[in-house]
């Protein structure tokens, strides 16, 4: 049954989500939500594409003129919509509508994307609204959407004079899928900052029914090592990583540098699994920043969503790398 904690996140993440719809087949491109015609009245811009038989949708922003730190990929949470990194209509995620605003004010085109609702776990059970992280012999359902939005999209709408930097950031599941983009097309990514993140070639779900009270995920995540449950404390905490899936490797010469924005007491994504990843990060080559973490209170499910703290501070890392590669 699940816990209580699991409860109090369901109901967190259902006010968050209250209005919006599940992305099924994917968005026509007569279709727009009331959501996603409110970020285009605050001068948001859409566009569809095709991937494979699925149409994806792209939410993007610029500042007048050229962008002159460059353009950043944001990546929501489990269980969000990109939407929510462009209109308010709940308050836990309002300070990632912030980010969105200062990071155009600051001279950052933003490109939002939307996960598919089609991934499965290893037993082929549908496991909700999250991102394609986890390596599975199949063919990724998300990382061909990525590769168009940085090979395409980007470069096309690119103002003649901007800065040719393209950032990586993203939420929980995000964040796990910003570590799996930054890693595969890592030759195309200037820098990355994974948000609440853990390691995507070390973990897997179990989307068994059951598993959670929320409705637009199901199941929940282990650790490959310690086979515990990534909420459970000190879940990924092990002395070496024999279980870990071959990483993506994009060829580059340089690696992206990245920084890692976490809280220690998040009560849903274990600060171990943070630690995690950091050290496999630069174990493979990654040069990295000491980790953003903030500090105090008790563990609860609050410190897992992005915080208007993290705003400012992944927009520096970002600016001080425009110029770097």
């Amino acid at each position: 049954m699940p816990t209580l904690w699991t409860r109090m996140f369901c109901l967190i993440l259902l006010v968050a989500l209250s209005g919006s719809s599940g992305s099924g087949a994917g968005p026509s491109a007569a279709a727009i939500e009331p959501q996603v015609q409110q970020c285009l009245d605050r001068g948001w811009r859409r566009e569809v594409v095709r991937i494979g038989d699925t149409a994806r949708e792209v939410l993007w922003q610029g500042p007048p003129g050229a962008w002159r730190k460059g353009a950043i990929l944001v990546l929501h949470g489990g269980g969000g919509r990109h939407f929510q990194f462009c209109v308010a209509n709940a308050r836990v995620v309002a300070p990632q509508v912030r980010f969105g605003d200062l990071a155009v004010a600051q001279g950052f085109a933003v490109f939002l994307i939307d996960s598919t609702d089609r991934v499965t776990d290893a037993q082929g059970r549908v496991c909700g609204k999250i991102w394609d992280d986890e390596v599975r012999p199949r063919a990724n359902l998300d990382l061909p959407l990525i590769g168009h939005v940085l090979r395409g999209a980007i470069p096309r709408l690119r103002p003649p004079g901007s800065a040719p930097a393209i950032f990586v950031t993203g939420l929980s599941s995000g964040g796990y899928m910003t570590v799996r983009a930054a890693t595969h097309f890592n030759g195309l990514v200037t820098a990355f900052a994974p948000v609440s993140s853990g390691d995507p070639y070390g973990w897997h779900r179990v989307c068994e029914p059951g598993l959670t009270a929320r409705t637009k995920v199901h199941g929940t995540g282990f650790d490959n090592e310690t086979g515990k449950q990534i909420v459970e404390p000190r879940s990924c905490q092990a002395e070496d990583y024999p279980a870990e899936a071959r990483w993506d490797d994009g060829g580059a010469a340089s690696k992206p540098r990245f920084r890692l924005f976490r809280h220690e007491n998040d009560g849903v994504n274990d600060a171990s699994c943070g630690e995690k990843v950091e050290r496999l990060l630069r174990r493979h080559g990654y040069p990295g920043e000491a980790d953003f973490l903030l500090r105090g209170g008790r563990r609860s499910l609050l410190n897992h969503l992005w915080q208007d703290a993290y705003n400012q501070p992944i927009l520096d890392f970002f600016s001080a790398r425009v110029s770097a590669r």
